[in-house]
């Protein structure tokens, strides 16, 4: 499983560490010579969903994927400016207070004591003490370069329109950029009230999801509704000429509230806010709820979510071309996290003409590790770009057969089956999930990003029906709505989806798991675990140049049942990381109703 990384001088290499953390998912990037060399979020060091601390274990990691120690690293890259974001904070928390809103005090003081006695004063100290690395040479820049950076930097374009979106950085909420070469031209943004992300968010917690975590599980939710509210959406967030957008402010505390981020107004317009964990209920389209029941609520939610994600996409649309038409310049790079958002994803490709997207597969919080180093390398060294920094997703620790052997006699784990090669093991996982077993999937490195794509996965077949509650209530232990992503050949996703055949597998957000497309209503019936209620299916595009290993398990899978596609979803059960080390797969299989485990060559089935 353990890939070797080529011996090089080590004298003459530059190397640069990017970091990120102290709001939510902290990470850690390194650069050998502009190419990237490893990148990792702290969670699956630490088991710790979203975790904000300090990277410590990826920083490690990091360095020693690289094979160096901090006395080796050129400079030290910051996502962002600590001192301008604590300044907006302050100024918006006085702001409310001049206000009179109810919450501006108490909002002040609750951040400034997580200021002044959490550490977020000393991130740049706290990084030079860990690495005994000179302040000096550890360098910031603001939070949406670092995003837009990863965008571009990452991508395949030579010249590109960049857009960023997210909640907030220091005061930034979106941008606007022009990038050639080694420059990132600025061009304009949008500040503080006014968020498309923190309007995501806000509906997030209306809808009884946690914030900055349940965002797609809102996305999950618009599939079983109808945009019915969409007018009053419009009237909350409003279109401008410049190609931006305001927000009603009258229903939302975006810059005073740290719990409840909008106003008694909102509940007022749409009624209760739902019950965190209450029960969500599935329902056929065109079925007629009794006004007051369990059902009519459920519908009324599930509109208010597909009304929203419609708004949103109607956004993404505005902002988009507008920029383009600005910039002249058709290829299209977005960073931040509301990138994440694959439904706004698929509508804006259906728009561009003559022009490519490219989304960064880690695009929120933790890619500005990466970007602020890319960043650095480029623009502030001025270095050309030149082809791709990484050219898979696949940048995160692997792990020997020898060390999982260890893992399993540690444990005590003596039913097992160590299989000759790959090509055996891949023949037996095959005929598991053909049996209708799911199937623990761990191989080579894992995944940059939010998305499994393949080397942290659990698989199942996607021809049953039954397969999508079999593995939400009894594997993964979560909501019964939520879809699975289907991972297909490349060669074969336009049969089954309603994608152009030309796939670019070096931008498609679809090898990344970041579009949704339709499901050709001639196959819905030979993949329903991975068609989503409203037709459609987050599509994963496995290509065998980036994921040979994966690629044959599907291939191989095809062979047998003429269906070249698998169901994937992430190797952890709800509310934990994806899972890193053996230990961990081995954890998450047996606390689960997981059927068998592939680590490495080791092929484990469930006895009971």
């Amino acid at each position: 499983m353990e890939d070797n990384l080529p011996t090089m001088n080590k004298k003459m290499d530059v190397y640069i560490l990017g970091l990120s953390f102290d709001y939510h998912d902290s990470a850690a990037a390194v650069l050998r010579n502009g190419l990237v060399i490893a990148a990792a979020e702290e969670e699956r060091f630490s088991r710790r969903k979203h975790d904000h601390r300090f990277p410590k274990r990826a920083i490690r990691f990091c360095l020693q994927r690289a094979g160096i120690d901090e006395t080796q690293l050129e400079a030290i890259t910051f996502y962002e400016k600590p001192f301008l974001k604590f300044d907006r904070i302050v100024s918006s928390g006085l702001k409310a207070r001049r206000s009179a809103k109810s919450k501006g005090s108490d909002y002040l003081k609750r951040v400034l004591d997580l200021w002044m006695h959490g550490g977020k004063f000393d991130a740049l100290p706290r990084i030079s003490d860990f690495l005994k690395f000179p302040l000096e040479r550890i360098h910031t820049l603001s939070h949406h370069e670092s995003h837009a950076a990863a965008a571009f930097y990452c991508s395949p374009f030579d010249t590109a329109t960049v857009v960023t979106m997210d909640g907030v950085g220091e005061y930034e909420t979106l941008t606007v950029s022009i990038a050639k070469n080694s420059n990132i031209e600025r061009l304009y943004s949008l500040h503080l009230p006014d968020s498309i992300g923190l309007f995501y968010s806000a509906f997030t917690a209306f809808l009884g999801f946690k914030v900055n975590e349940g965002e797609y599980k809102v996305m999950g939710m618009a599939g079983f509704g109808e945009p019915a509210y969409i007018d009053k959406m419009r009237d909350l967030i409003r279109t401008t000429p410049d190609g931006l957008f305001a927000v009603d402010h009258d229903y939302f505390d975006f810059e005073s509230s740290m719990d409840m981020p909008f106003s008694q107004r909102l509940i007022e317009l749409f009624g209760s806010p739902r019950e965190p964990e209450s029960e969500f209920y599935v329902f056929p389209k065109g079925h007629i709820a009794i006004p007051g029941s369990k059902e009519a609520k459920c519908s009324h939610y599930a509109d208010i979510a597909a009304s929203l994600q419609k708004r949103i996409e109607e956004l993404f649309i505005h902002i988009v071309m507008h920029a383009t038409k600005l910039t002249g310049i058709q290829d299209i790079c977005i960073g931040g996290g509301v990138g994440l958002n694959s439904l706004a994803n698929m509508q804006l490709q259906r728009v561009l003409v003559g022009g490519n997207l490219y989304v960064h597969p880690a695009s929120g919080d933790s890619g500005g590790a990466l970007g602020s180093a890319l960043y650095h390398h480029h623009v502030r060294l001025g270095h050309p770009k030149q082809g791709l920094p990484c050219e898979d997703v696949y940048l995160g620790a692997s792990y020997t057969d020898e060390e999982v052997l260890g893992e399993l006699r540690h444990n005590n784990i003596q039913t097992y089956s160590l299989l000759n090669d790959r090509e055996q093991l891949v023949r037996n996982v095959v005929d598991r999930l053909i049996d209708k077993k799911v199937v623990g999937w761990m191989q080579g490195r894992f995944e940059w990003g939010p998305r499994a794509l393949g080397n942290r996965s659990i698989l199942a077949s996607p021809m049953y029906k039954d397969m999508q509650e079999i593995v939400n209530v009894r594997i993964k232990f979560r909501e019964p709505f939520r879809p699975f992503a289907p991972s297909v050949l490349e060669d074969y996703a336009h049969e089954y989806f309603e994608i152009g055949k030309e796939i670019n597998t070096t931008s498609s957000p679809e090898m990344f798991m970041l579009a949704v497309a339709k499901v050709r209503a001639e196959k819905v019936g030979l993949i329903p675990a991975v068609t989503h209620f409203d037709g459609t299916a987050r599509v994963q595009i496995v290509s065998k140049k980036t994921n040979p290993l994966y690629y044959r398990l599907i291939e191989v899978f095809a062979e047998r049942t003429g269906v070249p596609i698998l169901l994937n979803t992430s190797f952890n059960l709800r509310g934990e990381a994806m899972v890193n080390k053996p230990y961990d797969a081995l954890e998450t299989f047996y606390w689960s109703e997981m059927d068998s485990l592939a680590l490495g060559l080791f092929l484990i089935d469930k006895k009971s």
